[in-house]
């Protein structure tokens, strides 16, 4: 217990709330690379789409366990 709140209530925060911040965060960063670069619209695209995949697969479990009742 740590200010009253169990291991598995302070990891579930972590993993929802910083882990979607530090995502949000990160499509920032590509937003401004993309910007900075000069990309265009497709070069941008292809950049979120490279760089930004792997969050998709996070969100979808999230999804994933909310539609089975897994979480």
């Amino acid at each position: 217990m740590l200010f009253g709140y169990s291991e598995t209530q302070i990891a579930d925060f972590g993993l929802h709330f910083c882990v979607g911040g530090l995502m949000l965060f990160m499509l920032f960063i590509i937003g401004n690379l993309a910007w900075k670069s000069k990309a265009g619209k497709f070069g941008t695209f292809v950049m979120f789409l490279g760089l930004a995949f792997g969050m998709v697969g996070f969100v979808a479990k999230l999804f994933i366990q909310r539609f089975l009742g897994i979480a």
